[in-house]
């Protein structure tokens, strides 16, 4: 039996998918999406280890799905101005 890649405990994030076949590398819009959007500790850390800042950065900028919460809190914690985040540019 092949291992999983997404953990077990973060398949939850991932409800969609089939966790015995999806490949978050090959899909790094959607995991980081899912990660910013639903994560919590565990699930941003594990992120981190997969995706580069740079890549995670590039998804916050360009995600426009994020709500305007989960994008303001990630705008803030990876220092990106809020006109450059597509969640939130251009909304009041």
């Amino acid at each position: 039996m092949c291992k999983q890649m997404i953990p077990h405990q973060l398949q939850v994030l991932f409800w969609d998918t089939n966790p015995e076949t999806f490949n978050p590398a090959s899909y790094p819009d959607y995991t980081i999406f899912r990660v910013l959007e639903y994560g919590d500790e565990e699930a941003v850390n594990w992120m981190r280890g997969m995706f580069s800042e740079a890549e995670i950065r590039r998804v916050l900028c360009t995600e426009g799905r994020l709500t305007r919460k989960s994008a303001n809190f990630w705008a803030l914690v990876y220092g990106v101005p809020a006109a450059q985040v597509e969640a939130l540019a251009g909304n009041p």
